[in-house]
């Protein structure tokens, strides 16, 4: 056991003590008043410095050396986990004894009340200060700081693009006040500002070594539609979307993922070492340099789609190993047409090499050749007079291109549409994308054309028309339009006539009109060229001749029987060859014109 020892008191008086007082003791008032004494002099509403003497989960006892000791909720000191048992801590006394006789105190009062002054003073003196996150907020977060709410934005988290703010909320972090706001009492903070200078020193150690061709480690900080940014240790790369990989990349993310840390290569940086280019694909060898040694011209390869335009497709053949498939190699047919017609993105096929260049690293393909050229034994599947039926592709003013299967086209010309019809232009006898029935007539293998034929398919009308449209005999006829050299007439059995000014005097003196039905007179017939020459005034002139009395006629005869009696004979002949070379010489006319 310890051994107690006790000094005696040399002043103590024992004489008192025998009559019942206490020796040496003062009145209660000197007492109380040498107790007060010897504690602090507070007052309420003061701010005073107190020591924490004990600790728990909701509170903590400070002692300011009063004669009790206060309570503070823990929530007080949320920006500061780290307390402890011994710190010092400013507090607020809002009332020296409640009715419980207890010393009432707040350290978060304590803290707002000199916040402002301190706010300023680390502004100044550039210090680092500590702050508890509460929040979250519309472009960064409210952090506590010395009781005052604060504002961090986003951008001064951290160096990196933060994408979680939620992470950071109820932490206690280290700060720089960057802003005060005296008028609206307003504080910006930065943690980013910490870590910067110790970022700068990185940068410069980093970029003073940097050298093309160096491999270095980074850490994904940003995938953008162009590229993917690299964090280097403080220094910033751009991996372009080309030099990620040597196949096609329509997007980074499907290469890389954020904060996935690789390996890059330096292939070009600025003379002040800001923009620094990476690659990726240049750390792996390149697909043309692995690929088989034995593949040649006309072997046929298994790809995918990987991009269309108009003039073709390229096709996948191997990552990074890509063919051109050009749209006249897609089809057998010369048609002018789009290679979306044909392929799509994503198609999965076969083709042929047409070429192969390894140095160029450029392969072109087909798939055209994948099927039998129609025009090598065309003889035999289309052979002169057979018939078909073809669909019509388009127009000129010479006659319809047809398709009688993809790649085997023909050209049916204007004059082989019909045996009857006077046809100025294709549209008014066909259209576009329909089908028509056709004869071969010529095979020209050489340029891959057929001329074909529609109006072949009838017998030619002109055969039975010569037995029916004799010269002299005479039709019923309607002007059906009006030219200046004359006027087409519609003829029984769907066949057309000409008639000249000359011959569309009526008996009255007045010119036909359109419209008008009247009795014509054939006066040439010719079969080969399909024309029809007719006349309404000769319908009349020879009933006005045959009814003269031949008394009349006879002086005629008389004063020359020998020409008389040829006269009739060679009428007829001599007005029809007149009629011919007007005609003749209005063609000729019309070309000079022309």
């Amino acid at each position: 056991m310890t051994e107690l020892k006790n000094s005696p008191i040399e002043d103590f008086d024992w004489a008192a003590y025998e009559n019942g007082e206490s020796a040496g003791e003062k009145s209660r008032e000197e007492l109380t008043h040498a107790y007060e004494e010897s504690l602090n002099s507070v007052k309420d509403k003061e701010v005073i410095e107190g020591t924490i003497i004990a600790l728990n989960k909701r509170e903590a006892v400070v002692n300011i050396d009063y004669k009790s000791d206060g309570i503070i909720p823990m929530s007080e000191f949320r920006y500061n986990p780290d307390i402890k048992i011994g710190d010092k801590v400013e507090v607020f006394i809002e009332n020296q004894e409640d009715r419980k006789g207890q010393l009432i105190l707040s350290h978060k009062k304590a803290r707002a009340s000199r916040s402002w002054e301190r706010i300023n003073a680390a502004l100044e003196n550039n210090e680092i200060i500590k702050g508890f996150i509460k929040c979250r907020t519309k472009g960064g977060m409210i952090v506590d700081v010395f009781g005052i709410e604060a504002f961090l934005p986003g951008s001064q988290i951290d160096v990196k693009p933060i994408r979680d703010y939620d992470v950071f909320v109820g932490k206690t972090m280290e700060f720089k006040v960057v802003k005060i706001n005296e008028e609206f009492r307003n504080v910006v903070v930065s943690h980013k500002a910490l870590i910067e200078a110790e970022l700068e020193q990185q940068k410069r150690e980093i970029i003073s070594k940097l050298e093309k061709g160096q491999v270095l480690e980074g850490t994904v900080k940003n995938i953008t539609s162009y590229g993917v940014f690299i964090d280097l240790g403080g220094v910033d790369g751009l991996i372009h979307i080309t030099d990620l990989s040597w196949g096609r990349v329509s997007h980074p993310n499907e290469v890389v993922q954020l904060d996935q840390k690789l390996n890059v290569v330096i292939l070009d940086f600025d003379n002040d070492k800001k923009r620094i280019a990476l690659g990726l694909k240049q750390l792996h060898p390149h697909p043309w340099d692995a690929l088989d040694a034995d593949l040649k011209v006309g072997d046929k390869v298994k790809g995918k789609v990987v991009v269309m335009a108009d003039y073709g497709a390229f096709l996948e053949v191997a990552p990074g190993v890509e063919g051109l498939i050009h749209v006249s190699e897609m089809s057998w047919s010369q048609h002018l047409r789009s290679a979306q017609e044909f392929l799509k993105i994503g198609d999965e096929i076969e083709a042929v090499i047409l070429t192969l260049d390894r140095n160029e690293r450029k392969m072109s393909l087909g798939i055209k050749q994948l099927k039998k050229d129609p025009w090598e034994d065309i003889e035999v599947k289309y052979p002169i007079g057979s018939r078909h039926t073809a669909k019509v592709r388009n127009f000129t003013n010479f006659g319809v291109f047809v398709e009688i299967e993809e790649g085997v086209d023909g050209l049916i010309h204007i004059s082989d549409l019909s045996w009857t019809k006077k046809i100025k232009h294709p549209s008014e006898f066909t259209q576009v994308g329909a089908d028509i029935e056709v004869e071969v007539l010529q095979i020209d293998k050489d340029n891959r054309r057929l001329s074909l034929g529609h109006k072949q398919l009838e017998e030619n009308p002109w055969d039975v028309f010569e037995t029916i449209f004799t010269v002299g005999s005479v039709h019923e006829g309607t002007i059906v339009e009006m030219l200046e050299k004359g006027a087409v007439v519609a003829l029984p059995y769907g066949v057309e006539g000409f008639a000249t000014p000359k011959h569309l005097t009526k008996e009255d003196g007045s010119q036909a009109k359109v419209d008008e039905k009247l009795n014509f007179k054939v006066i040439e017939f010719n079969k080969d060229s399909k024309r029809i020459i007719l006349s309404h005034s000769r319908t009349f002139e020879e009933d006005t001749r045959a009814e003269k009395p031949a008394a009349e006629r006879k002086p005629k005869r008389a004063a020359a029987p020998k020409k008389a009696e040829e006269a009739p004979a060679a009428t007829t002949p001599l007005e029809k060859t007149t009629l011919g070379d007007l005609e003749a010489l209005a063609a000729l006319k019309e070309k000079l014109s022309k």
